[in-house]
């Protein structure tokens, strides 16, 4: 299946929605000032490991340079050693792997978690914009469902988030690790990924981390991959309302739950707990870095401190 690339029809009810979204966006920006373009567009070079570089030209070999830029073929042309020049790359693509399955649509807060990673993803790449970067996107559900190839420009980032915001997806269930596959095909060089999902993999949970935990390294050695986990505050422990039925939003299946129940409450939220607890540690013990998004919060100085942290490793 090819995922689809044209825009997707909004009302004009969206398209004010969008607009709000993106003066969320902006006003973030704007409070967090020189911070956010010190740790998202000012030194990717410093920030992310592995920028690439670029070939530039030869000389001739002069002491103490490098024996092994030595280029062999100019060397025996020429009958005199000639040493290969690289520049660092001038540009660095972002990609932009998103959730939208049907639990992403949840929210029990005034946004769903779709909008949370919407903004994330602006912040992200209104950063990446203003440092001449190149952003892409990849909305998936369990297949790929929109790719929108990495480019340039204000009017890119708002068609980013607004396909973010209202893409309609084909189907409901969640394969991450076919949308890490997809990725691998279409992005050639090395890039920084960031993956947002809410990780929510349904059972039997341990067969389908293994098919993810493969995809993950694969992709990790190919690019720089920082998985995004989102979250709602309903997901981590349930109120005190009664007897209530609870749908998966992606199975379809129904439970019936007694919240009165204090035994109950407490099982949810300690199930909860250790369900995002061990998806957390599994992510981390590929060596990917992961920041955990929660609606209804503040989730800037997070994203903020993530990337100081980054800088200090890479220093």
């Amino acid at each position: 299946m090819i995922p689809r690339q044209a825009s997707t029809p909004v009302s004009l009810e969206d398209e004010v929605r969008a607009a709000e979204i993106l003066g969320r966006v902006r006003r973030m920006e704007v409070r967090t000032n020189r911070l956010v373009d010190d740790a998202l567009a000012g030194r990717y070079a410093s920030v992310f490991k592995g920028r690439g570089m670029d070939f530039d030209r030869v000389r001739t070999y002069v002491p103490g340079d490098d024996v092994r830029t030595i280029d062999w073929n100019v060397t025996a042309r020429t009958g005199e050693p000639h040493v290969k020049l690289f520049t660092e790359e001038r540009e660095l693509t972002i990609m932009l792997l998103i959730d939208v399955s049907a639990s992403s649509d949840f929210g029990s807060v005034a946004d769903s978690k779709r909008e949370l990673a919407a903004e994330a993803a602006g912040v992200l790449a209104a950063s990446a914009i203003r440092n001449r970067d190149k952003v892409g996107l990849i909305l998936f559900s369990d297949t790929v469902e929109l790719y929108i190839p990495p480019g340039k420009g204000r009017l890119h980032i708002m068609r980013l988030i607004r396909e973010t915001l209202f893409f309609q997806p084909a189907r409901g269930g969640t394969d991450i690790a076919q949308a890490l596959d997809f990725a691998n095909q279409v992005v050639h060089r090395k890039s920084v990924i960031f993956l947002v999902s809410d990780f929510c993999l349904g059972a039997p949970f341990d067969e389908r981390f293994a098919k993810l935990r493969t995809k993950l390294q694969v992709t990790n050695r190919r690019h720089d991959v920082i998985a995004v986990a989102v979250t709602d505050p309903l997901e981590e422990s349930l109120p005190d309302v009664g007897r209530i039925c609870i749908e998966d939003a992606e199975s379809g299946h129904v439970v019936e739950i007694d919240t009165g129940s204090t035994k109950v409450r407490e099982a949810f939220a300690n199930q909860s707990r250790q369900r995002r607890e061990t998806t957390a540690s599994r992510i981390r013990a590929l060596g990917v870095d992961l920041l955990e998004f929660r609606n209804g919060s503040n989730w800037m100085p997070e994203l903020l401190g993530f990337f100081r942290k980054r800088r200090q490793r890479s220093g």
